[in-house]
């Protein structure tokens, strides 16, 4: 492969002979528009790319972590709250669609070309931690792998730290390899690991359902002080599966038609999703039915494959799961680097992130309660991302009629300029939403219905629409 240089301004190209034609592939800072030329994810692809997204270790961890509930509970919530998720995702995927350019571009319209920094950095480190956390589950099965073949402590045993970071340093590596070639090689993977995830999803509902009956599971119910309330419930599942929507216009913005970039992503997302919750759900009822303990901080498919006998074959699968999740996780937060800086190419940006969520990985390695850790991490998703994907999304369809020009977003002084390069009307309204969330995500009343999250998006939607109604009087004099 040659690199060629080119005088369009942010783009990197790499060509390739193919079948005696010249394959040109390209790699877009954050505000670049994609053109048409450039746009090559078709429909089955990105339904792969979700599908492979959500067929994770961290799907089927939620899943465990919503079970004291009881079945019919978790289930509910899971068929509720995930679908209003994605529908938000199609929104924000429409957007990156018809704009062309990144999710975090996205918000320089709203927040202003500077205010947009802000959402940035806290996406970043957003799905760094996804990949952090996503990878780290991945470890723990790798670690079982290693005391198979070598007798070595497996996590949570005494001495396990070591055979812990050798599997942090692999998995790393992997990563590496998996984003080495931005889209085309993520393409690829997903391509590839869609066959396994979905081998590996078919074969733990199979040998779980074996293991217990349906019947014994329905009937399960969780000790008094280990029920989840259902707001809480469906603020988890909100959170996890909101994080997604602000990475999903890297995607969108390679595709050719509304239907790819809005009804693929959502059927992938939602149906993979619900699945591997499912497998959560029940793995963890049924590990409680047959110890007796119900635990979920052991739902993490490591423990449960292990506990089922299915030997190192499952833990392998599980590793794959970790890859194809943790290439749209690392592709999504080195892309939001460009939309702080050019100064990096958009493919170096990718391979920074990647190592520096390895790095990250020591960091649960150390922590009491990974449940605790990962519990806490939705919780902060939950209260900054409602709060910004009610402006983001109240901005493009309702206040600028979904109509940006993408040839201001860098531009100094202009349309996205505001007030020193800052929209101070959404700054405020994301700090209200973040402040209202807290508020209420106590609420005795929302705890036992709709939780926090989803009220959040509606109020700061709102109000954001009509803090803005004076700017779109005085564009229409102008």
């Amino acid at each position: 492969m040659e690199k060629v240089e080119v005088p369009s301004i942010g783009v990197e190209v790499a060509e390739q002979a193919f079948g005696g034609e010249d394959v040109v592939t390209v790699e877009h800072y954050a505000t670049d528009e994609v053109p048409m030329s450039q746009r090559n994810i078709g429909f089955f692809d990105m339904i792969a790319i979700w599908v492979g997204a959500n067929s994770n270790n961290a799907s089927w961890y939620v899943g465990g972590t919503v079970a004291g509930m009881a079945f019919a509970g978790a289930i509910t919530v899971t068929l509720i709250s995930n679908p209003i998720a994605y529908l938000v995702l199609a929104l924000v995927g429409y957007m990156g669609f018809k704009v062309g350019t990144s999710t975090m571009a996205l918000t320089r319209p709203a927040f202003g070309i500077k205010g947009s920094l802000l959402p940035t950095v806290l996406n970043t480190i957003v799905f760094l931690g996804w990949a952090v956390v996503n990878t780290f589950i991945a470890v723990i099965s790798m670690s079982f792998i290693l005391k198979g073949l070598f007798g070595w402590p497996a996590y949570g045993e005494p001495g396990s730290a070591g055979p812990m970071i050798l599997g942090i340093v692999f998995m790393s590596i992997l990563n590496l390899a998996a984003v080495s070639l931005g889209r085309n090689s993520i393409k690829i993977v997903e391509r590839i690991g869609i066959v396994l995830v979905l081998a590996l999803g078919i074969w733990i509902t199979v040998v779980v359902l074996k293991t217990h009956s349906i019947a014994d599971i329905m009937a399960w119910k969780a000790p008094a002080d280990a029920v989840m309330p259902v707001g809480k419930a469906i603020d988890i599942m909100a959170a996890f599966s909101l994080a997604w929507v602000l990475g999903i216009a890297e995607f969108t913005r390679y595709t050719r038609s509304a239907k790819t970039a809005t009804v693929a992503p959502l059927l992938g997302a939602c149906l993979s999703l619900m699945w591997f919750a499912f497998i959560g759900i029940i793995a963890t009822i049924g590990a409680a039915i047959t110890t007796g303990t119900f635990n979920p901080d052991n739902s993490d498919p490591s423990s449960i494959v292990t506990n089922l006998g299915l030997g190192w074959f499952a833990l392998v699968l599980i590793v794959v799961a970790c890859i194809t999740t943790n290439v749209v996780n690392l592709m999504a937060a080195g892309i939001s680097i460009t939309n702080v800086t050019k100064k990096i190419k958009p493919l170096h940006s990718i391979w920074l992130v990647t190592v520096l969520a390895g790095f990250a990985m020591l960091i649960p390695l150390y922590l009491a309660s990974f449940l605790y850790t990962f519990m806490g991490f939705l919780e902060y998703i939950g209260m900054v991302l409602s709060a910004l994907l009610g402006i983001l999304v109240a901005d493009y369809f309702f206040v600028q009629k979904r109509s940006y020009d993408v040839k201001e977003f860098e531009k100094v002084g202009g349309k996205y300029w505001y007030s020193k390069g800052v929209n101070l009307r959404a700054v405020a309204v994301w700090a209200f939403g973040v402040v209202f969330f807290l508020a209420i995500r106590d609420s005795v009343l929302l705890g036992n219905s709709v939780g926090a999250v989803y009220p959040t998006i509606i109020v700061t939607a709102v109000l954001y629409s009509l803090v803005s109604l004076p700017r779109r009087r005085a564009a229409k004099l102008l």
